[in-house]
């Protein structure tokens, strides 16, 4: 897929943005004790808080999932005062309703912020290109289920087309006309992030609960405090835009780094906002592992130090302002385990009037929102065949057909498998299918390769794929290691890269394109030591992302 030409930090289609009123809000100190002379519109009412434009982090997400402990018993008045609060719904039609028992269903939490460039980061992109309030750098809606077993984070594009609803400034009284079509992330300078809850709301047809947002400093003063976190490219990057530059295999990133790491657009994928998505999911889901790996949740200075910098660094909704709130938040969250940690993108595809601009995708996104509001399991298993000729999957490629991973375009191609039936139960597939779908097997020209590590890795998956009906299946040398194991295709062979990867038991996230490369290709990572197939307990099926409990590594830009 080519490179979408849209600039980093492009003004967007309709500009919402609008200058903040000179004086409006307290200081910091006077937000502590703020007078109540607002009630916020939606399912919460609340106080007026001071406005302000902060900038984006998700880390907050990965630390609300694993350090509930932080806020616990720990000067918890001084963290309180270190909070800032905003209204959680300005949409001027919607009617205000009585709060929910939050035990007992599923809670949302939207986890945003700006793209405003000042201060300290303005390194990171042109001053004058950005209002006082920004637009909203990125955009994850968390959803934790109603047994709070299950997490699952949803990823909006910047550039998504949607509707804006009429919004109400809480500071300066002002209100913003509807849009009928306008990009998410600039609902942000309708009043604040209580738009950007009531845009989501509208189209996802849920009611979010809270909304969190954090600046920068957050991204490098907390990547410092956990000593660093693990990420890794499939090739060396060196990013003048963001200062993004890495060798290829893992490396440890922390404070600037990892917050370039968070925002290179041009520096993954196919220089679009799903590169950068797919990359933010690969951090959090590393610093996921890392908190919980390292036992930091016992660590009881360590956990302060990391609430003082969340909590310095944070505006959330008047409802979650009290520090017993987010104690009851992030508590509930401590003990989900990472195969039930679901990082997903929003179901996409090019914007009708300007393919640089991205809508939702009806169908795949309308059966999205569904499950949602219906509280169901994304990361379920489905079965998948054997690695054997009898399980053969059924795709197959279309001429010079391509896609990027990560994006809508190949959830059409996800394949379709027949399992071999069991004795006395009626049979799915002819003799005909069967030989049809390993002759297409043999057209497949497979490279194995080992970077796992391990000796001989790559002679087991070759034979075991010439056993299952790959019969150009052949080995290769590679130099270093990579942490999880990857499928790379060339142009026309992602549907068979797929069907592949699903009898080896290789998650959908890691089938990526290469733009180098004739056929398909397999990496055995050190995930893949031992056995024919990978096992996991969780599939996200046709949906893209990851879970948390999976390693992956982001291709550069130019490799796609």
């Amino acid at each position: 897929m080519s490179r979408r030409h849209v600039a980093d930090d492009e003004h967007p289609v309709e500009s919402l943005t609008h200058p903040p009123v000179d004086g409006a809000g307290p200081t910091r100190a006077e937000a502590r004790h703020p007078v109540p002379k607002h009630l916020g519109r939606g399912r919460h009412a609340g106080r007026e808080p001071r406005h302000r434009g902060l900038k984006i982090t998700a880390v907050i997400v990965a630390l609300l999932m694993v350090a509930g402990v932080a806020f616990a018993g720990v000067q918890v008045m001084r963290l309180q005062g270190n909070l800032l609060s905003k209204p959680l719904n300005l949409d001027a039609e919607a009617s205000a309703g009585p709060d929910q028992d939050l035990d007992h269903r599923p809670m949302q939490i939207l986890v945003l912020g700006t793209d405003t460039r000042t201060g300290s980061d303005a390194r990171f992109g042109n001053p004058s290109d950005s209002s006082s309030a920004g637009n909203s750098d990125v955009m994850m809606l968390m959803q934790i289920s109603a047994d709070r077993k299950r997490v699952t984070v949803v990823s909006f594009p910047r550039d998504l087309m949607v509707a804006i609803p009429r919004c109400k400034d809480p500071d300066s009284g002002k209100e913003y006309a509807a849009k009928a079509m306008g990009q998410l992330n600039s609902a942000l300078a309708s009043g604040g992030p209580g738009c950007t809850v009531a845009a989501i709301n509208r189209f996802t047809g849920l009611n979010i609960d809270h909304f969190m947002m954090a600046d920068f400093n957050a991204v490098t003063e907390l990547s410092r405090t956990l000593g660093g976190v693990e990420v890794c490219v499939n090739q060396a990057i060196d990013d003048p835009d963001s200062g993004l530059k890495l060798p290829a295999g893992v490396s440890t990133v922390e404070g600037d780094q990892a917050l370039a790491f968070l925002r290179t657009r041009h520096g993954f994928g196919n220089g679009g906002d799903e590169g950068r998505i797919r990359a933010q999911q690969s951090f959090l889901s590393s610093m996921v592992r890392k908190v919980k790996a390292e036992g930091t949740l016992t660590d009881i200075p360590r956990l302060y130090s990391i609430a003082e910098t969340i909590t310095k660094n944070l505006t959330v909704d008047d409802q979650l302002a009290q520090i017993p709130a987010l104690i009851n938040l992030a508590t509930r969250l401590q003990n989900v385990d990472l195969s039930r940690v679901a990082f997903v993108t929003a179901p996409v595809e090019p914007y009708a009037a300007d393919p640089n601009r991205l809508q939702l995708k009806a169908g795949a996104a309308n059966t999205l929102f569904t499950r949602l509001r219906a509280d169901e399991d994304l990361t379920a298993r489905t079965a998948s065949p054997t690695p054997s000729a009898s399980s053969a999957s059924t795709a197959h490629a279309s001429a010079g057909a391509s896609g990027s991973a990560g994006t809508s375009a190949s959830a059409s191609a996800r394949p379709t498998a027949t399992a071999t039936p069991s004795a006395g139960a009626p049979a799915t597939a002819s003799a005909t299918d069967t030989q049809q779908a390993a002759a297409a097997r043999a057209e497949v020209p497979v490279t194995v390769r080992n970077v796992s590590g391990t000796s001989g890795r790559q002679t087991a998956i070759a034979a075991a794929l010439t056993k299952a009906g790959y019969t150009q299946a052949t080995t290769a040398t590679a130099s270093g290691t990579r942490p999880g194991t990857q499928v790379f295709y060339g142009a026309g062979y992602e549907d068979q890269a797929r069907a592949l990867a699903t009898v080896l038991g290789i998650g959908r996230v890691q089938v990526v394109p290469a733009a180098d490369l004739t056929g398909v290709r397999v990496d055995i990572g050190k995930d893949f030591t031992t056995g024919t197939k990978m096992t996991s307990s969780s599939d996200l099926g046709d949906l893209n992302g990851q879970t948390a409990d999976q390693v992956t590594c982001q291709s550069a830009f130019g490799n796609y």
